[in-house]
């Protein structure tokens, strides 16, 4: 199991979901460019002193990103977390090899990434309301993966 970030915007929810990464020891995809500098540097003067027990793996693009997925064996699942799925997580069937994807908080992915994607989830919501915070609806969908896949550390 797997996070990856497109494309981030905002540095604190970064930093919520790396410490979510490296407290449930998930490894973390970050794909760029992000609005925000990406650097060891930059993290840890916002204050992520998490950053040194996070699997970390950064990504020039979605390109390159894409390229590393069609190179594993065997090759994972990219799950897209988006408010446009009819899907729910709590009816997908989760893998333990699936990447989970969370969108830019200003625009989501791309419909060329939409395209990408093997499966598309979102998390049941009141009608009427937009969206949860990316590391809201991150923790909520990795726990129930996690919890599906057996893979929740005792």
């Amino acid at each position: 199991m797997r996070l990856a970030l497109y494309q981030p915007d905002i540095p604190q929810n970064t930093g919520t979901i790396l410490r979510l990464s490296a407290c449930l020891g998930v490894p973390v995809d970050l794909i760029g460019p992000a609005g925000f500098d990406l650097s060891d540097r930059s993290f840890r003067r916002a204050g992520l002193d998490y950053l040194e027990h996070a699997d970390l793996a950064r990504h020039e693009s979605f390109e390159t990103f894409a390229a590393g997925l069609a190179a594993s064996t065997p090759k994972p699942r990219l799950v897209l977390l988006t408010t446009h799925a009819t899907e729910t997580h709590i009816s997908f069937a989760f893998r333990d090899t699936d990447v989970l994807m969370l969108g830019r908080e200003s625009a989501g992915v791309p419909e060329s990434v939409h395209r990408h994607v093997d499966a598309r989830i979102r998390v049941p919501m009141q009608p009427g309301l937009r969206s949860l915070n990316i590391a809201v609806a991150a923790a909520l969908v990795l726990g129930e993966a996690l919890r599906q896949t057996g893979r929740f550390a005792e």
